[in-house]
This record gives structure tokens, C-alpha cells and sequence, in this order.
């Protein structure tokens, strides 16, 4: 009997047909992006006051300015307010009694808004999302947040049950038809609702993703492809900030969004199911299949004794969340990445949001922050080979604070420097993220390790929750969001200095294993790469343990 990880030395460990597979699954992660900030762009603040009925239909004829001037009252920079208007006067009011303002009471709005003509259609001017409905903008994106949240908790069982091939097709089906169906809504609450439903399917198949990947790559390779796979996502950042440049229009942006989805989904059936939970589910003949055709698409050979031996793989002992908690160590790392998480996506999506906040153009913002991410998530390969899980992950959330800090502090007149310090804080915040994916799988040890990564993506989509709630305090004080996604990292980066350096370390099967981490084994500059070599000189059954988690 062989185990998986010997039959993925033999197919290779990431051959054409593993890149094949990273390619297509790239496509949702890339277009994830879009439903994710395009939210942003449909909902821009724009000049709005008071439709007030009473003036334009007097019989009188006055000028725009006149009738400006006799139903809005002027801020005290002269501007026309954007929530007031004067009390209308009685259908009996004298023409000289209405041009003294003797009837200057204001009240709000009561009527509608006007807005600018040359204005195209947007979230905002359909629905009028000003005034007492300007929360709904923030309110919307933190219920995309919890949809997120959500599809991780629904489809991680789902998947674990039918398969991850099967859930995948779901969520995009899902995603497809309440993406398209968004951009037909008659209301802002149908459309909040359907956006709701599309955050599900995004959250369920971005866990399969990482899924596919970590179950299809082997040991050598796997940090090296689900960073790749991420990358999609920065990309779709900068899509999204030249599709919405050309496409000013909310409901045409929103189907250009979805389409291609739809115009892919028989493209996306020939994403294979996992062949390792093929075995766990004693579906061999069906693996052994799959084993072939991945064999035949990288050009390997295998031998008939090799696929003889193939078995359903056993599970082994199984933990759980209490686990966790019971044992000293584990508690502490749990506790410490459930803050990196929750503070990773909390900061990550608070930068996010405000890219129409630090002054300059929103689509220039928004393509120099997908442009940055893409050499921050590479990089941090390199910055966790070099220095180390522990120091890479407290160094970027210390250095992303720090630039939140700083952001507070410069005066609203510098829009230039703020939006360079607000890349530089996503560029680390980014990298910090993509390490903790990496850092938590070999935290946790295999038994708990699915458990783990739940838990924590748990508080990591809270964070996102939160974000922009958070930004909802900047009409208390500027301050306020900048002070606080500045000090949570900080402080949580110096909280990653109590935890154990992995790098070069094997991971972790049982909660045993973590006992005896002070004598740790070879790093891999001397210990070969695919085989653990134990005392007795012949090599273990190395585990490929099977990654449940969501990075957005």
C-alpha cells in the first residue's frame, strides 16, 4: 500500500497539469476582485442637495440660481447644503413674502435629490444614498463581508461531503446567476440581499481553491502555487480599476463583472476532482483514474505494482476545536493567530475600502493597490526563506501599522503622500497575510490542522465585518480608523514574537509532536525535501494534510 504523497512523487509534484489547474482556478479568484471593491465605484460620493417641488412650479420665472437660492440654504463656505432645505411657504405666500425669506426655516429633504446631469448612473443617484442613507453604502459591504463568512461555514462541509469538484461547479453557478441577476434589481435592499447570496459562493469556492491546490501539489511546490493562485486576486484589482474607467455605468459594470463566469462555466467542468479525498471516500477506481490522466498530462509513467497498490487512505485520529485549548502551547498559538487573522483582514479591507478617501483618483488608487500587491505577495516567498516565519510575519503587520499611524497625522492637503503611505501599508499587510497562510498550516499540527484554519478564518472574516464599520468613525474624528488600523497590528505584531519559529521544520502530525519541538529535525538544507528519515534509517508515511481556508 502506498500513500498519497508517494503517488505524487511519481506524477510529479507540479507538472502542466497542476499549472493547468492553477491557471483555470485563477479565473474566480481574479474576478472575485471585481465583486469585492466594485461595490466602491458604483457608490461614489457625488454633489447632491435638495429637489425642492415648490419652486419649480411656481409660475414665476426664475433663474436656476434664484430658485437655488430660495430653496437651499448655503453652508459657510457658500455652498449649497446637501441634507436641507427651506420650510416650503403657504400656497397663500406673497411674492415679496417669499423673496425676503420670510420663510427660512429649513427641514430636511422631503422630496428626493437632484444631482449633477452629467452624471451617469450610478448606485448612488438611483437609489439616493445620502443623507440618513449614506450608512447603507458601509452596511452593504459589511454584509458582503458576512456572506463571506458564511459560504466558508456552509460550503466547507458541503465540500468535505459531495466532493470538491461537485461544490465548486455550485458556487460558481451561484456566483453566475446572483451576479447577473444584481445588476436587474429594482432596489438598493435587493440588491444588498442578492450581493449577500453572491458572498456565499465566493467564500465557498475560494476555500476549494486552496483545497484543489493543496490536495494536487505536492509538499515542495504547494507554498509556491496557492501564492501564485493569489496573485489572481491583485490582478483582478487592477482590472477592476480599468473596467470601471470605461464602464461609468453601475448595472453595465456589474454584468461585465459576472459574464465571463458564465461564458467559462463548461470550461470550469473539466476541473478534476481531488483524488486524495476520492480515496478517503474508498472511491479508488475513480483516483486511480485521476492518477493516470495526471501521470499522462505531465509525461510520467506509471508502473502497474505502483497502482496495484493504491487503498483508500485512512483518515487516522481525528481532533478537535477543544483541542485546541487543552493544551498550553496550542492555546497560545491559537489565541495569537486568531489576532493575526482577525487584524490581517480587518486592516487589509479598511485600507480597501477608503481607496476613494485619500484624496487623489479613485482609479488611479485602485490600480496602484492591485499593482502592489502583486511583488508583495511574491516577495514574501522570499522574506519567509530568508528571515523566517515569525520575523516576516511580525515585521509586515508592525510596518503596516506603522503606516496607518503616520496616515492619521498628515493633513488632508496631501492626498499624494497619503496614498503612497497607504500603499506601502496594503503592500505589507498583503505580504503579512500571505505569510500567515502559510505560517498557520505549520503551526498547527495535522490532526487539528482543518480545525485550526477554520477557526481562525472564522475571526479573519469578523475583521472584514468590522472594516467598514470602522471607517464609519472617521465622522467622530478623521482619526479615529487610522489610529485604530495602526494600533491593532502593531500590538499584534509584537504578540507574534511568542510564537515558535517553523522554517525548516517538518510538519506537525500529532498534538505529540508539539512536545518535542526542541529537538527539532533537519532543516531542508540538509534533509531531503520528500522523505522525513526517522532514527531507524527507513522513511515515514508523510501526511498530506487537506487545507480548509479562505484568504479574502
Amino acid at each position: 500500500m502506498v500513500n498519497f504523497a508517494q503517488i505524487l512523487d511519481e506524477t510529479g509534484e507540479f507538472g502542466r497539469f497542476q499549472a493547468q489547474m492553477m491557471i483555470l482556478l485563477s479565473v474566480p479568484n481574479f474576478l472575485a476582485a471585481f465583486q469585492t471593491f466594485g461595490n466602491m465605484f458604483m457608490v461614489q460620493d457625488e454633489a447632491h442637495r435638495c429637489s425642492v417641488a415648490w419652486v419649480k412650479n411656481r409660475t414665476f420665472n426664475w433663474s436656476a440660481a434664484e430658485q437655488l437660492a430660495l430653496s437651499v440654504p448655503l453652508d459657510a463656505a457658500g455652498r449649497p447644503k446637501s441634507c436641507l432645505m427651506f420650510r416650503p411657504p403657504p400656497d397663500n405666500a406673497s411674492l415679496e413674502d417669499i423673496l425676503s425669506h420670510h420663510f427660512n426655516e429649513t427641514q430636511s429633504c422631503e422630496s428626493g435629490w437632484d444631482y449633477p446631469e452629467h452624471k451617469p448612473q450610478s448606485l448612488m443617484n438611483e437609489f439616493n444614498l445620502v443623507c440618513d442613507r449614506k450608512h447603507l453604502k458601509k452596511t452593504s459591504q459589511s454584509l458582503f463581508m458576512a456572506g463571506l463568512l458564511v459560504g466558508t461555514l456552509i460550503f466547507g462541509p458541503i465540500s468535505d461531503r459531495v466532493g470538491r469538484r461537485a461544490s465548486f461547479l455550485v458556487q460558481l453557478l451561484l456566483f453566475a446567476i446572483s451576479g447577473v441577476a444584481m445588476a436587474f434589481v429594482p432596489s438598493f435592499e435587493f440588491y444588498t440581499i442578492l450581493r449577500f447570496v453572491l458572498a456565499t459562493a465566493i467564500g465557498g469556492y475560494t476555500l476549494n481553491i486552496t483545497t484543489l491546490l493543496s490536495e494536487w501539489v505536492g509538499p515542495s511546490r504547494r507554498t509556491s502555487a496557492i501564492v501564485l493562485n493569489m496573485t489572481a486576486f491583485a490582478l483582478g484589482q487592477m482590472g477592476l480599476a480599468g473596467t470601471a474607467y470605461g464602464v461609468r455605468k453601475w448595472r453595465l459594470l456589474q454584468i461585465f463583472s459576472t459574464v465571463p463566469i458564465l461564458l467559462l462555466f463548461f470550461c470550469f467542468q473539466v476541473v478534476p476532482e481531488s483524488a486524495r479525498w476520492l480515496l478517503i471516500r474508498g472511491r479508488v477506481e475513480e483516483a486511480k483514474q485521476l492518477i493516470q490522466k495526471a501521470a499522462l498530462v505531465n509525461k510520467r509513467e506509471l508502473t502497474p505494482e505502483l497502482l496495484n497498490q493504491i487503498a483508500p487512505e485512512d483518515k487516522g485520529p481525528l481532533g478537535n476545536a477543544f483541542d485546541l485549548f487543552r493544551h498550553p502551547h496550542l492555546r497560545k498559538v491559537t489565541l495569537i493567530l486568531m489576532c493575526v487573522w482577525f487584524v490581517n483582514n480587518l486592516v487589509y479591507y479598511g485600507l480597501s475600502f477608503q481607496v476613494g478617501d485619500f484624496g487623489m483618483d479613485i482609479y488611479l488608487t485602485q490600480l496602484i493597490f492591485g499593482a502592489v500587491e502583486l511583488p508583495s505577495r511574491i516577495s514574501s516567498i522570499f522574506f519567509m526563506e530568508k528571515y523566517g516565519r515569525k520575523w516576516s510575519q511580525s515585521g509586515c503587520l508592525i510596518l503596516g501599522g506603522l503606516m496607518c499611524i503616520i496616515i492619521a497625522f498628515i493633513p488632508s492637503g496631501l492626498p499624494t503622500m497619503v496614498t503612497m503611505l497607504a500603499m506601502v501599508g496594503k503592500l505589507t499587510i498583503a505580504a503579512a497575510f500571505t505569510i500567515s497562510y502559510v505560517y498557520t498550516a505549520e503551526l498547527f499540527p495535522t490532526v487539528v490542522r482543518q480545525t485550526g484554519f477554520g477557526l481562525v478564518s472564522t475571526f479573519s472574516r469578523t475583521g472584514g465585518i468590522i472594516a467598514p464599520l470602522v471607517i464609519l468613525l472617521v465622522e467622530y474624528h478623521t482619526a479615529f480608523p487610522m489610529l485604530i488600523f495602526g494600533s491593532l497590528p502593531i500590538g499584534t505584531g509584537i504578540l507574534c514574537a511568542l510564537l515558535p519559529e517553523t522554517h525548516g521544520q517538518s510538519l506537525k502530525d500529532t498534538i505529540e509532536d508539539l512536545r518535542q519541538r526542541s529537538c527539532p529535525r533537519r532543516s531542508p538544507r540538509t534533509a531531503p525535501l520528500k522523505k522525513e528519515v526517522k532514527s531507524t534509517g527507513k522513511p515515514s508515511s508523510p501526511r498530506v494534510a487537506i487545507v480548509n481556508s479562505s484568504y479574502f
